[in-house]
């Protein structure tokens, strides 16, 4: 007799979206950016060289994408893959000394975030839609933010009590471990059926035409135009103030600024198209990317991280729920090619942010690069 597997609650899913977000986002992604500035302090590692860390992580998230098209495998199984990775890794940056080690794992992480990305949203999506709680798309979206602001808060604690950087790996990668065994029997193989082998291909399948190459390349434009203060914010920030206790919060307030908005959007979407979202979201991105450019000070910074913060991660959930319309069975494909095309435009960012700081000393040049590839890609939104 076979057993039947039990029917989840929305409250549930939405959480171990959020959840599994924070770790693969919030961790696996973007625990470098605060770790960074602590690296440089105790391993000796330069802007250039975080840029070529930052790029591999960024490499590895790419082709985490593009093997989400290539390869069929039951979501729930490449969540929880994912999360272990992520873990492991993210702990292992704690024990390894060597920069080839380093970049490696950096990849490996990279990859991991762009399974759980992809398959959480597409999972969580489908079944918040089955459910009849669409409203809470924006609690699974939250958890990116809400793990950038654990990060950043423990990062900050730890070079309060002047912790060094490999010691912070250690300790995200105890707590990536941690969290990932609390919604581990969320994501059970009963939970997800595996489709028919014509149903694999369907959902694997992108069905190309003008909208959705327009989706994949502005998606693209935004992982370029977000990727430079997404990665050098905290560097940028102990430029102008080298206390830890002040420069140490500009990833904090990033962070909530990215839960917060995506919480607040719920709100917005019954009187606002998720098109008008997007669109909006690149125009209040670009004004933050360029604000350091043109008022200095700590002050300017922190503005900008609520700019940057506010609005990233709700152009990540309006670009998942516009694939999710657009391509419908193809969803899951569509939402690949997208993050596909998002990571190939933070490889670009950090490489051209080595070579122009190298260069010019200032990332002021890096930064109106990116302000206006948002500007043109809100324009070719609309």
């Amino acid at each position: 007799m076979t057993r039947t597997p039990p029917r989840r609650s929305a409250a549930a899913v939405a959480l171990a979206g959020l959840v599994a977000l924070a770790v693969a986002m919030g961790i696996g992604r973007f625990a470098f950016t605060p770790i960074l500035p602590m690296m440089q302090e105790d391993a000796g590692v330069s802007i250039a060289t975080g840029g070529w860390l930052a790029s591999s992580n960024y490499l590895g998230y790419l082709l985490g994408a593009l093997s989400v098209i290539w390869r069929r495998i039951r979501a729930t199984t490449a969540i929880r893959a994912g999360l272990v990775t992520i873990g492991l890794a993210t702990l292992a940056m704690g024990l390894e000394h060597r920069f080839a080690g380093w970049l490696l794992l950096r990849a490996v992480a990279g990859g991991a975030s762009a399974w759980v990305l992809i398959y959480v949203s597409a999972w969580c999506l489908e079944r918040l839609a089955s459910l009849r709680r669409p409203a809470l798309n924006s609690t699974v979206f939250a958890g990116v933010g809400a793990g950038i602001v654990l990060a950043g808060a423990l990062c900050l604690a730890l070079m309060h009590v002047h912790a060094g950087s490999a010691r912070a790996w250690i300790v995200l990668g105890v707590l990536s471990v941690v969290l990932s065994a609390g919604i581990w029997p969320v994501f059970g193989a009963g939970d997800d059926a595996p489709p028919t082998n014509a149903g694999r291909a369907a959902r694997r399948a992108i069905a190309w035409d003008r909208e959705a190459l327009r989706l994949v390349l502005c998606y693209g434009a935004f992982g370029f135009g977000y990727i430079i203060p997404a990665t050098f914010l905290p560097v940028m920030a102990k430029q102008v103030i080298q206390d830890p206790a002040v420069f140490g919060w500009s990833w904090p307030v990033f962070g909530a600024a990215a839960m917060g908005s995506t919480l607040a959007t719920a709100m917005l979407r019954s009187v606002v198209s998720n098109r008008r979202l997007w669109i909006a979201s690149h125009l209040l991105m670009a004004f933050g990317v360029a604000l350091p450019v043109v008022w200095s000070g700590i002050a300017a910074i922190m503005i900008a991280a609520l700019f940057v913060g506010g609005t990233f991660m709700v152009i990540t959930m309006v670009g998942m729920q516009e694939a999710r319309d657009v391509a419908g069975a193809h969803a899951t494909g569509l939402m690949a090619a997208l993050t596909s095309a998002f990571a190939l435009g933070q490889i670009v960012g950090p490489v051209i942010v080595s070579y122009v700081v190298a260069a010019s000393g200032s990332f002021s040049v890096a930064l109106m690069i990116a302000s206006a590839v948002l500007v043109v890609s809100a324009y070719e939104l609309s």
